[in-house]
């Protein structure tokens, strides 16, 4: 189900909009009211939009609190957890080291990190990419860690130890048998860009893709709060309560990552005008992954797709405790709309599809 209101919210992304550089004012007003109407609706404490058209980023905006107890606002600078959404950028390192000769998508995953667990049937990362690879999610399946004590300074940065917190588990079902949303897999998959690239994950992620696209506020979801960060809420029995905070960094690409709205866009833009791999490379992140059955699904490597051609839609959500995201992207025509919201019941791609009707809406009157 965890794809299912992106395939919606994307259903909505149809109209020809977008030209220019800016939204006109009548635009901004449409958007600013349709997005007030759902924080109002969904009782939201904190949220911040983006909009991409032409492959600029057109229009930025925050809303309502980043902490209720201090009423602090929300801004643009205001650091949300991507929690999901950094699934997507895993998902663009791996094929830049494919890009390279340094990862082979269909190779099992043990040549390259020798340290997991056999588990009596291949896997390749391609599978763990279009989430066919049987490992379990959080509660879909028996989970076994290795119970070890560690020395390191910061194990929780190294993908490699975060696999312990699964890696005895048993497979789901056979690898390419099924589709089952997987974070614990996108673990394994940021060890293995860690081992391909023979350099650690944080550093690929920083010299591949924050420093390319100077994102200032991009960092690692560790215990270390700052106030720059968003409190997260959550809803119990009728009244918004603090959710506590904990830290994701141990995800790595599965969800570890955290942003303001700026680098957010900033990210979705690098995305539709094609910053970070090759169009080749991006064609193949955005085709349908069939199953060993020959079954369609509706995942690339890394995103839920929808449509093709022209009309293909690109998505991706994210959902922690003190966190909702999307990103949506209409790739043809380099647009997109990204929500990131403090509250994890927020309904974001209700948000995203309710911007998007009021721009094409404002547009056509």
């Amino acid at each position: 189900m965890r794809n299912v209101w992106c395939l919606v919210a994307l259903g909505l992304l149809l109209n020809p909009l977008y030209g220019g550089d800016a939204l006109s004012v009548a635009l901004t007003a449409a958007v600013d009211t349709a997005v007030q109407k759902e924080i109002h609706q969904q009782k939201l404490v904190g949220t911040a939009i983006g909009v991409i058209r032409g492959g600029k980023i057109v229009y930025l905006k925050a809303y309502g609190d980043a902490d209720l107890a201090t009423k602090k606002p929300v801004t643009l600078e205001t650091v949300f957890n991507w929690a999901s959404n950094s699934k997507p950028l895993a998902a663009v390192l791996a094929m830049q080291l494919v890009e390279k000769g340094l990862l082979d998508l269909d190779a099992d995953v043990r040549t390259t990190v020798p340290e997991f667990p056999d588990k009596i049937a291949i896997m390749t990362c391609r599978q763990i990419l279009c989430h066919q690879s049987g490992i379990p999610h959080y509660t879909n399946g028996k989970i076994i860690p290795t119970l070890r004590k560690h020395t390191e300074k910061d194990p929780s940065m190294d993908p490699l130890i975060s696999l312990e917190k699964f890696d005895k588990s048993p497979l789901i079902f056979q690898p390419g048998a099924k589709t089952a949303y997987s974070s614990y897999a996108y673990v394994l998959l940021s060890a293995a860009i860690q081992k391909a690239g023979k350099q650690p994950f944080a550093e690929q992620v920083r010299e591949r893709v924050t420093k390319p696209l100077a994102l200032t506020s991009f960092e690692w979801d560790t215990v270390n709060l700052k106030p720059s960060w968003a409190t997260g809420y959550e809803m119990n029995n009728g009244t918004i309560v603090v959710t506590p905070d904990v830290a994701h960094d141990w995800k790595h690409g599965a969800g570890g990552f955290k942003s303001n709205i700026k680098d957010f866009a900033r990210w979705a833009q690098a995305l539709v005008n094609r910053e970070l791999v090759t169009e080749a490379t991006q064609s193949k992140l955005w085709t349908p992954q069939p199953l060993k059955d020959k079954s369609p699904t509706t995942w690339g490597l890394g995103f839920v797709l929808g449509g093709s051609g022209d009309k293909l839609r690109v998505s991706h959500g994210g959902s922690q405790n003190e966190t909702r995201t999307i990103m949506m992207l209409v790739p043809k025509e380099r647009r997109g709309i990204v929500v990131m919201s403090n509250c994890n019941f927020a309904e974001v791609g209700k948000i995203a599809a309710a911007v998007d009707a009021a721009l094409g809406g404002a547009k056509s009157r």
